[in-house]
């Protein structure tokens, strides 16, 4: 009696089964986490911004008046260098600051192909977007 050693059809489908249903569940859990660090980073940045604000509001008394959305790196009113700002997935370029009164203000740190939408932070430190 010789019997060939190996494994069967059927053990190596079951075995294709099983590694498949383990993607089909880690995928979706990866590209979750993927969005999460985006967004970390994102709302990191926004906060560094946020303070530079609070510390030229706290000198001032109002915050610093643009009539339309302007880069945050560069401008006179914060002290953030080129690169600061520069992550993983964000660069310098995609935060920009808007308050027309000097009372409110959103940052925004554009989307661009990382986010499905802008994310925003406001002077109620209420942040926005960047999931549908």
């Amino acid at each position: 009696m010789n019997r060939n050693s190996g494994f069967s059809l059927v053990e190596l489908m079951i075995v294709i089964v099983i590694i498949g249903v383990l993607a089909a569940v880690a995928v979706p859990i990866y590209n979750n986490n993927v969005m999460k660090a985006k967004m970390s980073e994102a709302d990191a940045a926004l906060g560094s911004i946020r303070t530079q604000l609070r510390v030229y509001y706290g000198e001032n008394g109002t915050y610093p008046t643009e009539a339309s959305a302007v880069d945050v790196v560069g401008a006179s009113w914060n002290d953030i260098n080129t690169n600061e700002l520069d992550g993983k997935y964000f660069s310098d370029s995609s935060y920009t600051y808007l308050s027309a009164d000097g009372a409110a203000y959103t940052i925004t740190c554009k989307a661009g192909a990382i986010l499905e939408a802008d994310r925003t932070l406001n002077q109620a430190g209420t942040l926005a977007g960047g999931l549908d």
